[in-house]
């Protein structure tokens, strides 16, 4: 099934590990096959990774954007999300963690990052970090 992505005016992306750049107008890319696509607004910088949660999101953002090299990343990841588990105590939040784990282990990285999302958002919400943006905080 393609991918049909809407850009903005100058919207970055990244794609397969390069980094592209839209024009000055609005455009719209097909994808036909399966790639690594991540936005400007869901990539992560290592100096963003601020929180426990954000700690979460960049080794699972770096497999997906490196999936060939995904293992030097995993070890890491497992041990963020394991600190993380280990301080919630909310069964909703506890079940996104394992389904993280989960697409992990299968190689689900997109929905993977889509969860982390969320963890960023309820930690956001605790720590009552309003304007703050998914991934990271950008102000």
């Amino acid at each position: 099934m393609p991918l049909k992505l809407s850009l903005k005016p100058g919207e970055k992306f990244v794609l397969n590990g390069a980094v592209v750049q839209n024009g000055d107008r609005r455009g719209v890319l097909i994808l036909q096959n399966k790639a690594s696509v991540l936005r400007e607004k869901d990539i992560m910088q290592p100096e963003q990774a601020i929180s426990p949660a954000r700690r979460i999101y960049l080794p699972v953002m770096m497999m997906y954007l490196d999936e060939s090299g995904a293992t030097r990343y995993y070890d890491e990841f497992v041990q963020r999300l394991s600190e993380f588990m280990g301080a919630i105590r909310n069964p909703e939040v506890l079940s996104e963690c394992v389904a993280i784990s989960k697409h992990c282990m299968e190689r689900e990285y997109y929905k993977a990052l889509m969860l982390c999302r969320k963890l960023i958002e309820y930690e956001d919400q605790r720590l009552g970090n309003v304007a703050s943006s998914v991934p990271a905080d950008r102000g």
